[in-house]
């Protein structure tokens, strides 16, 4: 009998269905009562960062916590490296290192220099020759008067902040205060990387610049002193304007002081503070002669602008007497600070007889002032002309340099 047409229908949609579906409705009409095996299940995704199924099978639910808890104390696996794509360009970023805490707090620090410290090489004496003679292979480094030297170079060449004015004064003339002034200031030019500047302004005709200079130069120079500098003071806005009323000694700058008798003794005190006053806005250093005694016109405008003093001294009897005596009036004058802090220079220019005491001149000065130098004897000094560097004994050329590093010491 043929089918309903029904059944032909639903026939046809189940030959079109799949394999297993026909499987498990045949196995329903045979009466199949079971249908565990056709159920759905959640599909379980392995998770593979957590701990490894346990390596062991057990009948006791006590023996798996055990193991459960034995793996939960195991740290986890690190994570696999990342495959780089293919064909992808390589990377040369480094890779990340392990650090001890140490390291991990200073991870900015870097090598406080890429090259070895060289030892100094050594200029004179025997390291000196054995440095040359063996090409630089045997350096024993500077000796400590070398290195002496080296300091005091340092100390002379410190870099200053704004303007210091330092003046050289006495009691008593010819002991050597022009020509500290003089050797000082080319000691200074000669370290500094600024140059100086030396205002002669001595009431007596003073003869800084011929000593500087030497007088047969001086004789053929312009004469341009400090009284003209003072009537074109007010028409001067420049340092090229400045140096038209200057002397050059190499790199030491200088302002000639007056020649003319009657009117030399002019300069006063305010006169003296428009000049350094100019003076302070070219230069980082000054130096002032002022001459022998400390009560003329000019004097009470050098002391109120000095930042430090030299005090000339000589072995002399006398000359010893009269730098106390200076230090004593400066004390007692509203100078206390000044006197404190001055530099005693004792200069050996005639040499006096062993009768005198050097010794006891020395120790008596010295407590009276920050620090006392003694410059020896040389002709280049004693002679009255020309005071170059070239010409002078180490020996004196060595106190200068120390003279120059305690002034610059001074300035605060």
């Amino acid at each position: 009998m043929p089918k309903p047409a029904d059944n032909q229908l639903a026939e046809a949609d189940t030959d079109a269905e799949q394999p297993e579906l026909r499987r498990r409705r045949s196995r329903r009409r045979d009466g199949g009562s079971s249908d565990d095996w056709t159920g759905s299940f959640e599909t379980v995704t392995p998770d593979t960062t957590t701990a490894p199924a346990l390596p062991v099978r057990s009948s006791s639910w006590a023996e798996a916590a055990a193991v459960a808890d034995a793996l939960a104390d195991t740290p986890p696996a690190p994570p696999a490296p990342a495959r780089r794509p293919a064909g992808a360009p390589p990377s040369y970023a480094p890779e990340p290192a392990q650090k001890t805490e140490a390291q991990a707090s200073d991870v900015t620090a870097m090598p406080t220099s890429f090259v070895r410290e060289q030892k100094p090489r050594p200029k004179g004496g025997f390291r000196g020759f054995l440095y040359r003679a063996t090409g630089g292979s045997w350096n024993m480094g500077p000796s400590a008067r070398e290195r002496e030297e080296d300091e005091l170079a340092r100390r002379i060449s410190r870099q200053l902040q704004g303007s210091f004015n330092t003046a050289v004064l006495s009691l008593k003339g010819g002991i050597g205060k022009t020509s500290t002034t003089v050797g000082v200031g080319l000691t200074l030019a000669e370290f500094r990387g600024d140059p100086p500047c030396a205002i002669d302004a001595n009431p007596d005709s003073g003869d800084l610049v011929e000593r500087a200079l030497g007088e047969g130069i001086y004789q053929q120079a312009t004469p341009r002193t400090i009284t003209d500098l003072l009537k074109n003071i007010d028409s001067i806005d420049s340092l090229t304007g400045l140096s038209r009323y200057m002397h050059h000694s190499g790199r030491l700058h200088l302002i000639a002081g007056e020649q003319d008798p009657e009117v030399s003794d002019s300069l006063t005190a305010e006169e003296y503070l428009r000049i350094r006053k100019l003076i302070s806005g070219y230069y980082s250093v000054a130096l002032t002669d002022c001459g022998t005694g400390v009560t003329h016109n000019a004097m009470s405008g050098i002391l109120q602008s000095a930042d430090n003093l030299i005090i000339a001294a000589g072995y002399a009897v006398s000359g010893a007497k009269r730098a106390r005596s200076t230090l004593q009036w400066l004390a007692s004058h509203g100078y206390e600070d000044l006197a404190r802090n001055a530099i005693v220079v004792i200069t050996d220019k005639d040499e006096v007889s062993t009768r005198v005491d050097k010794d006891a001149i020395e120790e008596h000065l010295a407590g009276m002032c920050r620090q006392l130098i003694a410059v020896p004897h040389d002709r280049g000094v004693a002679d009255g002309d020309l005071v170059t560097l070239d010409h002078l004994k180490p020996e004196t050329r060595r106190a200068y340099k120390e003279i120059a590093a305690a002034i610059v010491d001074g300035y605060r």
